[in-house]
């Protein structure tokens, strides 16, 4: 029993980058850390504690752990400082070299978060820094950090799933977050019927390859789906990705009938030419792709179909960009997540001899991005008119209030009509034109 008078009043400023898992585990943290009798710090306060959840996908997102690291340690002097996640995980001694930084926790440590913390914490004498680190090797991250959390959100995130297998040539994260591992569907319902009892509507299913849910427990991800469509108060399912190869008809046909899964799937492309799907180690080919898409169309037609795409790997030809972008244009798909290629060190995709230009690799990614607003922009118009249930979302004072309809239509009431008791209350609205940045529909309430 961990001893939590040291920690009592102690305020805490937090800090995530990265994906939506990172975002649930740091709310996980955070209320074991409340839990101990820690409070979040408020704007202009300073901090006892702070915690940076970290992100390593790209370079820019190692850059930007660098920059959050120094800012709180300059805005938090004397804080404690621990640093967790991805980039922790791939740069635990370069992390733990930073000023200020007194405790780096890799993917397998972060499951006791509250154990090393406690540990270390009293060792700490004025400014001292600490600089400890604890990571394993990729193979030995075996822990599976249980989170279902929202945090300062109104939707829940339940993690099912961590690790990957896949080992695709341009990342690393096998490397920062190790081997596919899940929770077992037990527990996941139990939590799910914890989020219910805490009054949550929605729930967002994340991991980092969920569609391989239960390589270690013997189940599979069609199950787990099914019990948590049975947990009452859940209103809403989100799946957050689901690789193509692992979304399966029973899936699909168990969605578009299910009581609470949503019509939403984000599904990575990643390329739409064949020859880059091979070179990135890819476990499916754009025929395949098209065929999923074309079966959730056929079941779901009001889906909304989020897609990755990587744009500017080595290796991509401007005749293989050109495939890419003539199979998206001819999908039927809603909106478009382009990420320009970012080298990682370690990776097999440096083997491509073929190097793709920063101009070019900034050209296309404006050319799918304009596709991509042209298609959400199509999909929006189509639903204008419509009645449809909207869970609204929890917004500042005299700000507008959002949230989203089933198939994830960006829907907004105007500040005077924002109102405080909406938050969290699925609302019938009918969809009305876009607003003026063209990001959502306005909304008129059915009364």
């Amino acid at each position: 029993m961990i001893n939590t008078l040291p920690f009592q009043g102690k305020k805490a400023a937090f800090f995530t980058l990265g994906c939506k898992l990172n975002f649930s585990e740091t709310a996980t943290f955070a209320k074991a850390l409340q839990e101990m009798g820690v409070v979040e710090v408020e704007k202009g306060e300073k901090a006892d504690l702070c915690l940076i959840n970290t992100c390593s996908v790209t370079d820019v997102a190692d850059h930007k752990c660098r920059q959050a690291i120094h800012r709180l340690v300059r805005n938090h002097p004397g804080a404690f400082v621990v640093v967790t996640g991805c980039y922790a995980q791939l740069s635990p001694r370069r992390v733990a070299d930073m000023e200020g930084v007194d405790l780096v926790l890799g993917s397998n440590e972060k499951a006791r978060l509250i154990e090393f913390l406690f540990d270390a914490w009293g060792e700490k004498e004025g400014s001292q820094t600490l600089h400890r680190s604890h990571t394993e090797k990729t193979k030995d991250i075996r822990e599976f950090a249980k989170s279902c959390s929202k945090g300062n959100r109104t939707r829940f995130f339940l993690k099912v799933q961590d690790g990957c297998d896949y080992f695709c040539t341009y990342c690393t994260i096998p490397y920062a977050r190790g081997r596919s591992r899940s929770d077992t569907i037990e527990s996941l319902v139990g939590q799910a019927r914890q989020a219910a009892n805490e009054g949550g509507k929605e729930i967002v299913i994340t991991g980092v390859n969920i569609g391989d849910f239960g390589k270690n427990t013997g189940e599979s991800f069609v199950d787990l789906v099914k019990e948590l469509d049975r947990v009452e108060g859940i209103e809403r399912y989100r799946i957050s990705s689901l690789e193509p190869d692992l979304i399966s008809d029973e899936l699909i046909e168990w969605c578009a009938n299910s009581r609470a899964f949503m019509p939403h799937f984000h599904i990575p492309l990643q390329s739409g030419a064949d020859e880059m799907l091979r070179a990135m180690h890819r476990r499916y080919d754009i025929s395949l792709f098209a065929e999923k898409v074309c079966n959730i169309k056929r079941l779901m037609p009001d889906a909304f179909i989020g897609i990755d795409v990587i744009v500017g790997m080595r290796g991509e030809t401007s005749q293989l960009f050109q495939q890419t972008y003539h199979f998206l244009e001819e999908l039927d798909f809603s909106q478009l997540h382009v990420f320009p290629y970012s080298e990682r060190p370690g990776t097999a995709a440096l083997r491509i001899p073929l190097v793709v230009e920063e101009v070019e690799k900034k050209e296309r990614v404006a050319r799918l991005i304009e596709l991509s607003e042209r298609k959400r922009q199509m999909f929006y118009t189509k639903n204008i008119g419509r009645s449809m249930d909207v869970l609204f979302e929890k917004t500042k004072s005299g700000k507008a209030m959002h949230g989203f309809t089933p198939n994830y239509i960006r829907v907004e009431l105007p500040p005077e009509m924002a109102d405080p008791l909406l938050d969290n209350k699925i609302v019938n609205v009918t969809l009305g034109d876009f607003n003026m940045d063209k990001t959502a529909l306005m909304a008129n309430i059915n009364y």
